[in-house]
This record gives C-alpha cells, sequence and structure tokens, in this order.
C-alpha cells in the first residue's frame, strides 16, 4: 500500500480509501490510484482488512458429528445457504463435542477472522458452552435446544414425536414402547416428552422404553427385547437408523409389521421409502433448519433482527410399515 501511495502521489490513507470504496475520493485522485495498483499489481491483504474493518465475508460452522443424519444434512444446509448469502463457510468438524474440542474449534474459527459462527450441536455439551461462553463473534446454534441460545434455529421435536404417537394411537394401538436416542442429547429427550405427552392426553400409559445410540445396531437390540414382549403391538423409534435395526429384530423373532407391530421412525432418510415395509416416519426440513440459521446469523451482523420463526415444524410420512392392529404384514419372499 505504501508502494501504491508513493507512485499515485496521495498518502497511504487514500489508497485505503480507495481499496475499501470510500464514495467520498475525487475521481482524479481515485484515477490516479487505481492507475497506480494496476501498475505494481497490488492485492489487499485480506486477512489484514479483515482484522480493521471487521469484515471478513467468512462465517465459521462447527459440526458435532457428521456420522448423523440429522447433524450432516443440516452442515451441508448451513454451507449451501451461507453460499447463497454472499458467504464463504470455513467448517471445521469435531468427533466428540467435549468442552475442549468445541473451545478449540471456535477458537480456531475467530482467528481466521469469522464474522460470525453457526454450531450444528446436538449434545448438552455443545449447548452448555453455547450457553455460557462469552463469543467475540455472533453465535447461532443449530438443530438443538432451542432454550440455550437467544439465537437458535431447529426442528420442533416434540410436535413430531407428538404427531407419530398420534398416528399409531388413531390407528387403534393402545401399547406402544419407544426406542429412545441417548438422553444426553436434547432432541432424543425432546422425542421422548413428545411420546409421553400424546399418550397422556390420550388416557393410555406408556409402554416399554429402552434407550438406543443412534444406530442399527442399537435399534435391533432394543428390538430383539421388545419382540419377547406381545402386548406391545407398535414402537415409535427416535430415529430411522435406529428403526433399520428394529425392523431386522423383529423379522428375525419372526414379529410381522405391521401385522404384529407397527414402526415409526424419525428423519425421514433417503432410504426411508425402500425398505420392506416401507418405513413411516418424521420428515425434517433440514434445508430450512440451515437456511434459517444463516438469516438469522446475517441479521445479527447487520443490525437487523430477524423476526422469522425459529422453529420449523415437522411432517409425518405414513408408509407401509404402520397399520391398524392383526393388518397382515408385509411378508418377504425366500
Amino acid at each position: 500500500m505504501a508502494d501504491v501511495a508513493r507512485l499515485a502521489g496521495v498518502s497511504h490513507q487514500t489508497v485505503s480509501r480507495v481499496v475499501n470504496g470510500h464514495p467520498h475520493i475525487r475521481p482524479a485522485t481515485r484515477s490516479r490510484v487505481e492507475d497506480a495498483i494496476a501498475a505494481l499489481g497490488y492485492r489487499p491483504n485480506g486477512v489484514a482488512r479483515a482484522l480493521a474493518v471487521r469484515r471478513s465475508g467468512t462465517i465459521g460452522v462447527v459440526s458435532t458429528d457428521t456420522a448423523l443424519h440429522g447433524p450432516a444434512t443440516v452442515q451441508r444446509s448451513v454451507e449451501e445457504a451461507a453460499a447463497r448469502a454472499g458467504y464463504v463457510a470455513t467448517t471445521v468438524t469435531i468427533r466428540e463435542a467435549t468442552t475442549d474440542e468445541l473451545g478449540r474449534a471456535l477458537d480456531r474459527l475467530v482467528r481466521a477472522t469469522v464474522e460470525g459462527i453457526v454450531l450444528v450441536a446436538g449434545s448438552d455439551a455443545a449447548l452448555l458452552l453455547a450457553r455460557s461462553a462469552d463469543f467475540p463473534v455472533p453465535l447461532v446454534v443449530a438443530q438443538g435446544d432451542l432454550t440455550a441460545s437467544g439465537s437458535a434455529v431447529g426442528v420442533d421435536q416434540l410436535q413430531g414425536a407428538r404427531a407419530a404417537t398420534r398416528h399409531l394411537i388413531g390407528l387403534g394401538h393402545t401399547r406402544i414402547a419407544h426406542v429412545s436416542g441417548p438422553l444426553g442429547w436434547p432432541e432424543a429427550r425432546a422425542r421422548r416428552e413428545g411420546w409421553l405427552g400424546e399418550l397422556a392426553a390420550a388416557g393410555l400409559d406408556p409402554g416399554p422404553e429402552h434407550e438406543g445410540d443412534w444406530t442399527p445396531a442399537g435399534g435391533h437390540a432394543a428390538g430383539l427385547l421388545l419382540a419377547a414382549q406381545p402386548d406391545v403391538t407398535a414402537v415409535f423409534v427416535a430415529n430411522d437408523h435406529m428403526a433399520v435395526g428394529l425392523l431386522r429384530a423383529l423379522v428375525e423373532a419372526g414379529r410381522g409389521v405391521p401385522g404384529d407391530v407397527s414402526v415409526v421412525g424419525f428423519d425421514d432418510i433417503p432410504e426411508a421409502g425402500y425398505l420392506l415395509p416401507p418405513l413411516t416416519t418424521v420428515r425434517q426440513d433440514f434445508a430450512t433448519v440451515g437456511r434459517r440459521a444463516i438469516e438469522v446469523l446475517h441479521g445479527m451482523l447487520t443490525g437487523v433482527p430477524d423476526p422469522g420463526p425459529r422453529l420449523t415444524t415437522p411432517v409425518l410420512a405414513p408408509r407401509a410399515s404402520t397399520a391398524a392392529p392383526g393388518t397382515p404384514a408385509v411378508r418377504v419372499a425366500s
């Protein structure tokens, strides 16, 4: 910049004003500076400019578990929405949502001069950090407990779980079990609460419940236990991957679906409609969550608060894995 200033015969502050698009520069002066920039091949130092003007055009994304369908899809949606809004997304993925790992990830992004951060949080550890830390840049929490931060977006997990349970009750089921996610996750607790709330509203006692781990293996283990309980005619499973394992366990135990047991999942993974039987599930609008996260963050960065809804409503996707008790099961040809 000093070389440009000498060649153009102006101060280095004038060069800075031209580079940053300051409107109050005489046309002749602006032309001399631009000619000097072209002659010298000058390129502004992006990091230095970001530090000076607090603008980098970059946002950070921290994802706590990309092995799971929900967090991975939200992360991708956030990155796509950021690009559409004119931001560059820098993503840091961590294996475990410990306070130390999250702290290192957030510190790395702040040092990279991001303007704001979206935290795709699914665990209590991540949400606790978001609630307690004093961040130097705006922070939006996506896909977690909306009480964790005043700037949060997500899916109404409670209503989704109630819709799943209400569907089973409407089919005539009265003994409805639940396979939850890990109860250290706010989404898992909200889905369990929705199951309990809808049963209570219908005057029904809760069926058996088992805590899973979001994986097909966890669903399979719970399914083997539930298959041994003939009074259970329906199961609400807290995510589709566990439902896949549970369906396998029921088949292995000779329990027909939906004839003996109806099954509802949660997420609507791409494979859900191609299982045998196709899985009834709760569809989450992950694209809207990602878009809303960027809209809220953009509002914080520009000083124009976003008044839109912070919760999106999931939709039940009924398929052949649920029916009235006693309906003939889908049989697999040998």
